[in-house]
């Protein structure tokens, strides 16, 4: 008895052939390759985005007492990211202070961007750098821009702005206006001569050709406002808008729920009062200074005077950008969970130690 085999493939094998199967000798061969590659690509570190954008100055304006326009271009001439009103800008100066400023000019233009700064005499050094040195042609890098403070159209509208509280405020009130919406602008200040766009704000107005929807108060012609005053045009339905310093903000919202109003927005311009605090110290590294924290300041306002580069934001604890590693102490965390990651991370503008004159090691 015989058996035929088709030579175009090969015959079967017994259990008992000792000749390897090619099939599987391949993959012996081939798969231990794989594997090591596939273990370097897990290995393999990502690459940072840099998402940053140069710019050059190319105009610097005098727009009030102690309050300066810039404007900015794509240092290569090219568009620039798009925006909506209540955006800003993260500016990283030459000094290396990383510091705010809302987006003042046109949404539709992205071939410039511009700010308003008031020079802050006793503050931190950041307006007082751009005041004194930038000019037409200085070159910047920034971030952004981001939006914490969005302006959501529908419905009537109330804008209320304190003094260059109304950088973030006036696009808001321009988008109303091109959108026919039913709005009012309160501004505030000290004097007529510390308000910056007051023309523009004429203009936005007279264009409108509707009755007189902006009130300017100036403290020196009318006193100074209460909440009350302020909050006198938001009735049922409407949403309030507010951009000013802290206290003004917290006397809005304590003053805000009698109007029935729908929704209330703001953000500071300046960081929120540090209230019942204790001291406490932070150490920079392992091996590094110790700076203490008093019980009215935070370890962020500490620190950055020792590191003007130190990088923040919203200065309420919800964007993380000041985010910093713990190695060592317990923290009385504050601020969105999300922004903080983890419990090994601090948000230094609004957490604190958990003991009074306790001590936290950052990894700075």
């Amino acid at each position: 008895m015989s058996t035929e085999y088709d030579l175009r493939t090969p015959p079967p094998r017994s259990a008992t052939d000792p000749r390897p199967d090619p099939v599987l000798a391949l993959m012996a061969r081939v798969t231990p390759f794989l594997l090591r590659q596939s273990a370097r690509r897990k290995r393999r570190e990502p690459v940072p985005v840099d998402r940053s954008l140069r710019l050059v100055v190319t105009e610097v304006r005098h727009e009030a007492e102690d309050v300066v326009s810039l404007r900015f271009a794509a240092a290569d001439g090219g568009p620039l990211p798009g925006w909506h009103p209540g955006a800003h800008l993260d500016l990283d100066l030459p000094s290396g202070r990383r510091r705010q400023y809302s987006l003042c000019g046109d949404p539709t233009d992205l071939t410039t961007y511009r700010i308003a700064v008031r020079r802050i005499e006793k503050g931190d050094g950041g307006s007082r750098e751009i005041h004194e040195q930038l000019s037409a042609g200085a070159e910047l890098r920034a971030h952004g821009p981001r939006n914490a403070f969005a302006y959501a159209p529908g419905g009537a509208c109330l804008f209320i702005a304190g003094g260059i509280g109304i950088t973030p405020i006036l696009p808001m009130v321009q988008a109303a206006a091109a959108m026919g919406a039913d709005w009012r602008l309160v501004y505030t200040g000290r004097s007529r001569a510390t308000l910056p766009f007051l023309d523009e704000i004429d203009a936005i107005e007279t264009a409108g050709g509707a009755p007189a929807r902006v009130t300017v108060r100036t403290d020196d012609a009318d006193g100074v406002p209460t909440p009350d005053l302020l909050l006198a045009g938001a009735g049922p339905g409407t949403s309030v808008y507010f951009c000013g310093p802290p206290p003004l903000i917290a006397a809005l919202r304590d003053a805000f729920p009698a109007t029935g109003a729908t929704g209330l927005h703001f953000e500071r311009f300046s960081a929120a009062p540090v209230v019942d605090g204790t001291p406490f110290e932070i150490r920079l590294g392992p091996d590094g200074p110790v700076l203490p924290v008093p019980a009215d300041r935070s370890a962020l306002s500490v620190l950055a005077e020792q590191r003007p580069e130190t990088g923040y934001s919203c200065r309420q604890g919800f964007c993380g950008t000041c985010r910093l590693p713990v190695l060592t102490g317990e923290v009385a965390h504050a601020g969105s969970v999300a922004a903080r990651r983890s419990d090994t991370n601090m948000l230094i503008c609004v957490s604190r130690s958990a003991t009074s004159g306790g001590r936290i090691t950052l990894d700075v």
